[in-house]
């Protein structure tokens, strides 16, 4: 029998109507046989997210005690969902007065995240009639706290065997010690695509409230275009980049499994979504480049030193450095004599830049040391790119003529994706300017 793992964000679950809409969306294909499910999102704007109330929770009971006051907005939430969803016999106030105490008992701050995802599979499976299943039983970290594949997903295989249908709250696990520990934010993605490798699904359905991918940033440019199929790596590429739609760690599980991925919108589920393809099953599509993202905020140090090249262990000793201080790097341009190193400048806050120049200048004697700060990222991606003559002429034509000045160019090896550090004050103009060379005739015959 077909199997589909279906994985629904917090805005597809923000209420009971909205959860009433998702019970249809799964009745709807006897093949979605299971539902990994997040906390309940904002119902608007200016709502709050039920894991938010949850953190809320843990510092009330560190710093009294006792978490009921604090609570007592988390406990209307769900009362109100139960009661939206005519679920008359289902006791929620006996697990409510449970999940409360539990809360002031542990004061863990993932304990206390996890109870929202805990919470709303509960209610999901009294609403669909089916299992409910605790990912404390199925998702496990190893001592460093990572997830254990080796450990996790022959445990969820047998445990769901026998299990026509099931939902599995997302967002956490157990770690080596037997406590409750959680992925990071937005981390039920990941536990989506845990459990669809896990049982071998045919296919991974991630229900948002979007319908599918977008070649660039709608807050940025005006109506672009929706991405029909992309492969892993180019998803890849554009999630770590900023497009936000899915995790960008959720892609490694089913990657592993070639198991395609859905994105697929609660609201309009007459949408066709977007396909998530492993590369070997991907086709190039018409358009030579599939999307554009970027992130702002990111600190470039430009190291040079004559003859580099002949140094052994010259990057080593350098990247040693961010190693001993624990700051994460995102892109190393070289040249001969020359190697820069690409950081997000949260992580150079509180002195950490001079501390970092300092031991660089110990270490390897640089002739010359400079920081460019206040560096967007703009990754423009496709498979298409590789074998197409003039695809970085018309880039940085584009850019030229939109009075873009490049600061840093990367390319990776696979070709993928080509990658400007420009100005952040040029990040929207730079974006826009780019989604126009490679976008720009559909857009046209669009308004036309």
């Amino acid at each position: 029998m077909k199997c589909i793992v279906c994985k629904f964000g917090g805005s597809s679950l923000a209420d009971g109507s909205n959860i009433g809409r998702v019970a249809d969306i799964l009745y709807a294909d006897p093949a979605r046989r299971y539902a990994v499910v997040s906390a309940p999102g904002k119902r608007f704007s200016a709502d709050v997210k039920v894991t938010d109330l949850l953190y809320e929770c843990y510092r009330a009971a560190c710093e009294t005690g006792s978490c009921t006051a604090a609570f007592a907005a988390v406990r209307r939430r769900f009362t109100s969902i139960v009661e939206e969803l005519g679920l008359e016999n289902f006791d929620i106030a006996s697990i409510l007065d449970e999940t409360e105490r539990e809360i002031d008992a542990r004061k863990s701050a993932d304990f206390a995240a996890s109870r929202g995802e805990y919470l709303n599979a509960r209610v999901i499976a009294a609403k669909l009639g089916w299992e409910f299943v605790d990912a404390k039983d199925l998702v496990f970290f190893d001592e460093r706290g990572a997830f254990d594949e080796e450990r996790s997903y022959p445990v969820i295989a047998e445990r769901l065997k026998h299990i026509p249908n099931a939902v599995i709250p997302g967002f956490y696990g157990t770690d080596v010690a037997g406590n409750i520990k959680t992925f990071s934010r937005g981390g039920s993605d990941i536990s989506g695509s845990i459990v669809a490798r896990a049982v071998d699904a045919d296919l991974y359905e991630n229900w948002t409230d979007v319908s599918g991918f977008l070649a660039a940033d709608p807050r940025i440019v005006e109506k672009p275009e929706k991405i029909e199929v992309i492969s892993f790596k180019e998803l890849r590429e554009l999630s770590y980049m900023g497009a936000n739609v899915l995790h960008a760690d959720s892609i490694f599980p089913v990657r592993k499994g070639d198991i395609p991925i859905k994105i697929k919108n609660t609201f309009r589920p007459q949408d066709a979504g977007t396909l998530i393809l492993p590369s070997k099953k991907y086709k190039k599509q018409g358009n030579l480049v599939t999307g554009i993202a970027g992130k702002k905020d990111f600190t470039v140090i430009f190291i040079e030193k004559s003859m580099m090249n002949a140094e052994v262990g010259f990057a080593r000793k350098v990247l040693s450095i961010l190693e001993e201080d624990g700051v994460n790097f995102e892109h190393m341009p070289t040249g001969i004599d020359t190697l820069s190193l690409v950081i997000e400048s949260r992580y150079l806050a509180g002195g950490m830049l001079d501390r970092l120049l300092e031991q660089i200048r110990a270490a390897v004697h640089p002739d010359y040391l400079r920081v460019l700060e206040n560096i967007a990222l703009v990754a423009t991606v496709g498979h298409g790119m590789a074998a197409s003559v003039g695809t970085s002429a018309r880039l940085f034509r584009a850019l030229s003529e939109a009075g873009v000045n490049v600061r840093m160019i990367d390319q990776g090896s696979s070709e993928l994706n080509i990658i400007v550090g420009i100005d952040n004050d040029d990040y929207e103009k730079c974006l826009r300017a780019i989604y126009r060379e490679f976008f720009g005739k559909a857009v046209q015959s669009m308004a036309e």
